[in-house]
């Protein structure tokens, strides 16, 4: 286990041009000559990688080589394989970054040689014997209270289609939530309580984004994600958990200052770290 350095652990509500700040990133430039070039996303339930195209974008831009992971959502043990595929096939080190559910999936595959560091956005991060199903419990979601997930007989599910905008993306403009609702993807209901058996936010660095108006994750559960794990973190105010389409550049900037520090920061020896 490691102790990171003082700056890993704190918290700054920001907007963009702080958030800039904070990284140190120039959107417009390319990527530095000690960065990580490789980018893997992650996407959470109900949705697909498209999510990630604003963000796509500005990487792509600015010099990295961009994969995204689509899961299946069948199953969790289906989602760990379908990343560790994408790993396998990676010409070099990466930084891993999720969105929601995706968090439960990196936290699993992070192990892997390939992957320097750690980014969870709006995400959970669950620990080795957990899940962000018993994880929830600690800070129910808005979502989780408000009886808007519909089941199918099979027990895959998705967010009602009206209750879609509200909850995950009420941010966004109306029309692009709405299509969004119509075109999730049902997502197992087992996914949700897949299980960590080796958490790799405990042996490499990460960092965590909370939109403050999260209403799928609650964000004083992904603080406390990020407190635990002394996490690099920032909040972006106002932002829903579609953060990642809604504040393309702040998310980017995240990403960015990741592929700067990660590879330094997994080579410090690990020591032990409180809970």
């Amino acid at each position: 286990m490691r102790t990171p350095p003082c700056a890993r652990s704190t918290a700054t509500t920001l907007g963009i041009a702080a958030t800039l700040m904070l990284s140190g990133v120039a959107l417009a430039g390319t990527a530095g000559p000690g960065a990580i070039r490789n980018i893997v996303l992650v996407h959470g339930a109900w949705v697909d990688g498209s999510g990630w195209k604003p963000v796509y974008e500005i990487l792509i831009h600015d010099g990295y080589a961009v994969t995204l992971v689509q899961e299946p959502l069948t199953s969790f043990a289906a989602d760990v394989a379908a990343t560790k595929r994408v790993l396998t096939a990676l010409p070099g080190p990466c930084v891993l970054v999720a969105h929601s559910y995706g968090g439960s999936i990196i936290s699993e595959v992070g192990s892997d040689s390939h992957v320097v560091g750690l980014v969870y956005i709006a995400a959970h991060m669950p620990d080795t014997g957990e899940s962000e199903a018993l994880d929830g419990k600690k800070f129910p979601s808005a979502v989780s209270k408000a009886n808007v997930i519909a089941k199918t007989p099979d027990s895959f599910t998705s967010l009602e289609t009206a209750e879609f905008p509200k909850y995950f993306a009420a941010d966004l403009p109306l029309q692009q939530a709405e299509f969004e609702a119509h075109s999730q993807i049902q997502t197992a209901d087992a996914v949700f309580g897949g299980t960590i058996t080796a958490a790799a936010w405990r042996t490499k660095p990460s960092w965590m984004l909370v939109p403050t108006d999260d209403m799928i994750i609650s964000p004083d559960l992904e603080r406390w994600y990020a407190k635990r794990a002394h996490a690099t973190t920032v909040e972006v105010t106002g932002a829903s958990h579609s953060v990642y389409e809604s504040r393309p550049k702040e998310v980017a900037a995240m990403i960015e200052d990741a592929t700067e520090h990660a590879q330094e920061l997994s080579t410090r020896k690990p020591t032990p770290m409180a809970d």
